[in-house]
């Protein structure tokens, strides 16, 4: 391998182990495919036009796109350049976008012109000097924004500096107990070393056509199957944002003969339903990655009464760990099925107690990875990288036990996240803005059970005394400074939170109690 990102595409050139320049590289849905060479001739040209704008090596630069086959030129772009990428969530508003660009003093922003009008609120309060607009959709490009066809030049040479593996490649923000988000930085020898070790688990290799799905600002989406089959220059597929359906990854499945495909766990039992499954899935598929939730037997039952072909395979990790830590092959999913696995090639799990002490096999504690896919840290947070990250350890904040055999069962989440919908909601941050509201005395948000995402957010909420509050106003109240996927569904008005004698707040028993969400909930 390379010793940075570039690899992809330089390995076009014939000055590496050459790939054939028209095989297919990238295709949204059901759409023809870019080839290597047309996504290399992409990448060149942002790079030329990134370094003419100004951008140098360490500099930060947002994207703040839906999902496009620029989406993948870019990362590639300023990563040639010794630059990092911010990968912005497009679904956050205005206040949470705002703290993410000041944080990551992030000086170019590309983004989609749909989103200029929510930009156009915080633009005196970033720092952000070039603003360039990717026109399309239902937006035009604003007037102080630079429109994406002026500010991409032909120039495809430029003198690019020299890229290792120890430097600084994307940032993700994810956020934590303390609800302000934090940014996860993976080097480029992260990106290599997480595309290489889902080869070696899976066999991705030239002959791969890797069906992804889920937005790229998310390693879910990114980092799982579409980076190592990019590496591996085989195929990646994904889909443009927004209108996704079942029928669709099914069709672009059928036209692009998919080798293995990502399917979110909570997808997975509308999935596993579909009246003609097996005519639905071209013969060439071998492999389902699922992560997110355990999957439940019934589902294997279908796979193997079905799609005997298929290895339906469970995963986890988190962004910080490496993308994909841990793996459960089908073949030994029966009996195991509350486990998410073994650890993957290159990948060592431990589980320690409070104090830091390695646990007796089978007995709960946190769980730790390491692998040389862990994140190098958290942008401009000494203090948080030190509390997570520890000789290449990555403390995860999920609980869990090691069986005899090496399997790992999550015990629970010591960091309360819930996971809802494909997305990761943090109570912490919307407790922080909640109690924020006049009307309310004290909040707590859990998640429960909920058919069609597997989990939601229920805040518990204790108004101030003679306050008169439901949960639609509070709603309204979160819509302008939460993502509308971190909104609780549910709204529930009690006297008073359970708390333990310290006055910590019992989570579990708020779980337990609203688990049945009924006529308590507004």
């Amino acid at each position: 391998m390379g010793t940075s990102i570039s690899w992809i595409t330089d390995a076009t050139t014939g000055q590496l182990p050459s790939v054939p320049p028209d095989s297919a590289a990238l295709a949204m849905g059901a759409e023809a495919p870019m080839t290597y060479a047309e996504l290399r001739e992409r990448e060149l040209r942002f790079a030329c036009s990134l370094q003419r704008a100004g951008v140098r090596r360490g500099d930060r630069v947002g994207l703040l796109l839906r999902n496009c086959t620029d989406y993948v030129a870019l990362y590639l772009a300023i990563g040639r350049l010794g630059a990092i990428s911010v990968r912005l969530n497009w679904r956050l508003t205005a206040p949470e976008l705002r703290f993410q660009l000041q944080d990551s003093e992030s000086t170019v922003l590309i983004f989609d012109a749909e989103f200029g009008d929510t930009l156009d609120l915080i633009r005196d309060r970033i720092p952000v000097r070039t603003y360039v607009a990717r026109p399309g959709g239902t937006g035009a490009a604003p007037a102080w924004s630079v429109p994406l066809d002026d500010f991409l030049g032909p120039e495809t040479e430029g003198d690019f500096p020299v890229v290792g593996m120890d430097d600084p490649l994307t940032l993700m923000y994810t956020s934590g107990t303390t609800g302000t988000p934090k940014g996860a930085l993976l080097s480029h020898g992260n990106a290599l070393w997480i595309g290489a070790i889902q080869s070696m688990s899976w066999k991705i290799d030239r002959r791969t056509v890797a069906l992804t799905q889920g937005p790229l600002f998310h390693a879910g989406g990114f980092e799982v199957l579409l980076l190592p089959a990019l590496l591996s220059h085989g195929t990646a597929v994904t889909f443009p944002s927004g209108g996704f359906s079942l029928d669709a990854m099914l069709a672009a499945a059928r036209r692009h003969e998919a080798t293995v495909m990502l399917v979110y766990s909570f997808m997975l039992p509308e999935f596993a339903r579909l009246e003609h499954l097996e005519e639905a899935l071209p013969p060439s598929l071998t492999r389902i990655v699922t992560g997110g939730d355990t999957v439940m037997p019934w589902v294997y039952d279908v796979f193997e009464e079905r799609l005997p072909r298929v290895n339906l395979t469970q995963s986890y990790s988190l962004t910080e760990g490496g993308a994909v830590a841990v793996h459960l092959e089908h073949e030994f999913a029966r009996g195991k099925e509350r486990s998410v696995g073994r650890p993957q090639p290159m990948t060592e799990v431990k589980i320690l107690d409070p104090f830091g002490d390695e646990v007796p096999t089978g007995e709960v504690g946190e769980i730790h990875l390491r692998s040389p896919g862990v994140s190098i840290g958290y942008w401009e947070r000494p203090e948080a990288t030190a509390e997570t990250f520890t000789d290449g350890w990555c403390r995860t904040g999920d609980l869990g036990r090691v069986d005899t055999e090496g399997f790992l069962t999550l015990a629970g989440r010591a960091k309360d996240m819930i996971r809802s919908g494909g997305e990761n909601v943090y109570p912490a941050e919307i407790e922080k803005i909640l109690t924020g509201h006049p009307g309310v005395h004290d909040a707590a948000i859990v998640g429960v059970p909920d058919e069609k995402l597997f989990e939601v957010g229920c805040a518990v909420v204790v108004p101030e005394p003679g306050a008169e509050l439901n949960g639609e106003q509070l709603r309204n109240f979160l819509a302008g400074q939460l993502a509308k996927y971190k909104i609780p569904k549910h709204f529930v008005f009690v006297d008073e939170l359970p708390r333990t004698a310290s006055g910590k707040v019992l989570k579990y028993v708020m779980r337990a109690s609203y688990a049945e969400i009924g006529d308590r909930a507004t």
